[in-house]
């Protein structure tokens, strides 16, 4: 534990650095649960056929994974790094283990990743980086929540998409979302 600390502690940057501040605040929010699950609503609204099938297949996948990262969080308790930033985040989820940005990160990376287009790979890798560096760097995070965190999101989406096809074959009704 004490390592970790450290470790994160050396990859907080200098607080003089408001540029670098304000990016990794920009970067840490663009992952957060709610801004994907309103674009994901507001894009299967305008999409069809394989395009909305595909958010609503993300969408489920990204529901079931914060309920698991959730519940392990609730398991574990370790609280936050101290720190002043993110105040939202530590009134409504103050423990940091895993890190559920980091796992929805990697799954929404493995999910474009699908899509064997290297530019849109190489740019949401970077930014799955980028939003797990966010999270240390702001204090919000130690690295291990980062590394399991995203261990679990990178194993979070075939079983997720095996699991969303079973459940279309179970409730047909649910073929309407995903159509």
């Amino acid at each position: 534990m004490s390592l970790d600390a450290t470790l994160s502690a050396a990859l907080v940057p200098d607080e003089s650095k408001h540029r670098l501040q304000s990016f990794l605040k920009i970067i840490g929010h663009s992952c957060d649960s709610w801004y994907w699950l309103i674009g994901l609503i507001v894009f299967w609204i305008f999409a069809a056929g394989e395009a909305r099938a595909k958010a609503f297949l993300l969408a489920f996948i990204l529901g079931v994974l914060a309920v698991f990262v959730l519940g392990i969080k609730f398991l574990i308790r370790r609280p936050r790094p101290e720190g002043e930033w993110g105040q939202i985040y530590r009134i409504t989820d103050p423990h940091s283990f895993p890190s559920g940005h980091a796992a929805r990160a990697v799954v929404i990376a493995v999910f474009f990743s699908q899509f064997q287009n290297l530019g849109l790979t190489i740019f949401i890798w970077i930014w799955a980086i980028l939003v797990c560096y966010s999270r240390v760097a702001l204090r919000l995070h130690y690295v291990s929540d980062l590394i399991i965190g995203g261990l679990i999101g990178a194993g979070a989406y075939y079983p997720g998409v095996c699991v969303f096809s079973w459940l279309l074959q179970t409730l047909p009704w649910l073929e309407f979302f995903a159509r």
